[in-house]
């Protein structure tokens, strides 16, 4: 993107109500926003969710979806922000690339954002690894934890995709390099130092929860930052990280984008703060959350939204029809070919996620993410096929025309906003055990028949039972591409258990990790990494990261 086509971050800021003093520039194009700023004025925007049913591979164009959707409404003259995750540099240079939206609906300056942008993510990584790095002197000087190494639980983490990393042996190389001992790598996105800062209210909240955080166990004790005295070295790396960030889209409206904790592996949703900036200097904040609605929307609704005594207004569950043909049984290289028989079959997968969401309370619509190679024979049986069901859809063209292909879209939430009502509730009281709400997540949520631990798993439970750790939420980390723990469990499968192989504590972020099935929280590349596609001129121009 050629930046003499962006306008001034100022100009930007000024849509908001915000003047050149109520923001710290980075550049021309990109500021963050002071958290005394955030909270000056009270909400009142409307708020809401954009989801998805569950993808192919390619995925669903979330992030597309909703910046075009907010330009649609903006285009309306509806004064409207999109607040979004930041894009992490794995997957950027792994497999899907780029996290900015795409085509005409895409938050700019593009390639700044998907690589350093202001830094955030190097200041989670930063204190993330500063905690692991004085964990392993206090076990080296052996002067105050006397803590066991194979009790140690926390890892280190790296914005990158790195397999080799999951598993790894440290303190190798004799006498003064440390203390010998297993342990891992997890990609940033997963450091509960990610999730902290995303579900923190303000500094002191971010200072709280930062000591919370449990780092070893030591016999039936736990072992947590503030014991190791770490809390406010971290909390000054993060000091600048905890202000959301200022952007533009492709067409110059606002959009806030801060946080970007992955939906499958953590909880992922924007931050609180940025939500809260949203929603006290707009009429509408449109929000995503990560992958299908059986992830994301289910973490947004169960962990944040309580965190933050948030009411979203309606929800929007974006749908390709290459998805509904996926999960129709159309096989992965012909999901782009018209096949009326596989949609069918697929809209199984996407009435389970509107039946979840009105499970939680939430007028629901579809978007239907329109590509020039949809027939629209399909498109329109799929608009009858959820007429016949009650459910309002429209279809839209925002990667190809940017707002002006959304306004049809536009004018639905605007109709179901005007003439619903929000009737939210949690799936689960923070007072249920934490089994009970991991079988909730698993029964009602992804239609499964029940639960099976492994020993690993169970001795966990065991030990946050004995520390009085049953208010905890719960986020479990399982495949997006699927409803169960099997991504080979296509459509709405049934009679399935989920297995819990093992279960991180997040006591900071204030919720618990089970790892369902093979999920890992350190992922690979594939064959062809999108890293190969990056490209850089004479003059330094990036091309590539799409």
């Amino acid at each position: 993107m050629i930046t003499r086509d962006l306008q001034p971050i100022t100009e930007v800021a000024a849509q908001l109500g915000l003047n050149r003093t109520d923001i710290i520039g980075y550049g021309t194009y990109k500021a963050k926003i002071p958290l005394d700023v955030v909270y000056q004025k009270p909400r009142r925007a409307k708020l809401v969710l954009v989801t998805a049913s569950n993808a192919p591979p390619a995925g669903e164009g979330q992030p597309t979806r909703s910046v075009g959707l907010s330009r649609a409404l903006t285009r309306m003259g509806v004064q409207t922000t999109a607040v979004l995750r930041e894009p992490s540099m794995g997957p950027t240079f792994g497999m899907k690339g780029g996290a900015t939206g795409g085509g005409a609906s895409r938050v700019e300056p593009s390639t700044e954002i998907n690589l350093h942008f202001t830094g955030d993510f190097h200041a989670i990584t930063a204190a993330h690894n500063l905690l692991a790095a004085l964990i392993d002197n206090e076990l080296f000087h052996g002067s105050r934890l006397q803590v066991n190494p194979k009790h140690v639980l926390w890892k280190r983490v790296l914005d990158v995709n790195d397999r080799a990393l999951r598993h790894v042996i440290i303190g190798l190389g004799g006498s003064g390099q440390g203390t010998v001992r297993e342990t891992g790598f997890d990609i940033t996105a997963a450091s509960e130092v990610m999730a902290v800062l995303t579900l923190a209210h303000d500094l002191t909240d971010l200072r709280r929860r930062l000591g919370r955080m449990v780092v070893a166990s030591h016999g039936r004790e736990m072992v947590t930052v503030q014991d190791v005295g770490a809390q406010d070295a971290l909390t000054a790396i993060l000091e600048d990280a905890m202000m959301p960030n200022l952007v533009q889209t492709r067409e110059h409206s606002p959009v806030i984008i801060h946080g970007g904790p992955f939906a499958n592996i953590a909880h992922g949703c924007n931050s609180i703060v940025a939500t809260e900036a949203g929603l006290r200097f707009s009429d509408i904040v449109i929000t995503e959350a990560g992958f299908g609605a059986d992830l994301g929307a289910e973490k947004f609704l169960d962990i944040k939204a309580p965190e933050a005594q948030l009411i979203p207004d309606m929800a929007v569950v974006v749908v390709t029809l290459r998805a509904l043909r996926y999960h129709g049984g159309q096989v992965l290289k012909e999901v782009n070919q018209p096949n009326l028989a596989a949609l069918r079959a697929g809209m199984a997968n996407l009435s389970k996620h509107l039946e979840n969401l009105r499970r939680f309370g939430l007028p629901v619509i579809v978007a239907i993410n329109k590509f020039p190679t949809d027939a629209q024979d399909e498109i329109d049986w799929l608009l009858r096929e959820l007429s016949q069901q009650n459910v309002a859809a429209s279809a839209a063209d925002v990667y190809g025309q940017g707002g002006a292909g959304g306004e049809s879209l536009a004018r639905l939430v605007m109709q179901t906003l005007n003439n619903t009502s929000s009737h939210y509730a949690p799936l689960y009281h923070s007072s249920d055990s934490l089994e009970r709400k991991i079988e909730k997540i698993v029964t009602e949520i992804y239609g499964g028949s029940g639960v099976d631990y492994a020993p690993a798993a169970m001795k966990t439970l065991s030990r946050l039972h004995d520390w009085g750790e049953e208010n905890l939420k719960v986020c479990i980390a399982k495949t997006q591409y699927s409803l169960s723990d099997n991504p080979k469990l296509l459509g709405r499968p049934q009679g399935f258990r989920v297995t819990i192989r093992d279960i991180d504590i997040a006591r900071g972020a204030g919720y618990i990790v089970p790892l369902a099935g093979e999920m890992i929280r350190m992922p690979g590349l594939p064959k062809e990494p999108a890293a190969y596609r990056v490209q850089i001129d004479e003059a330094g121009a990036v091309s590539g990261i799409e």
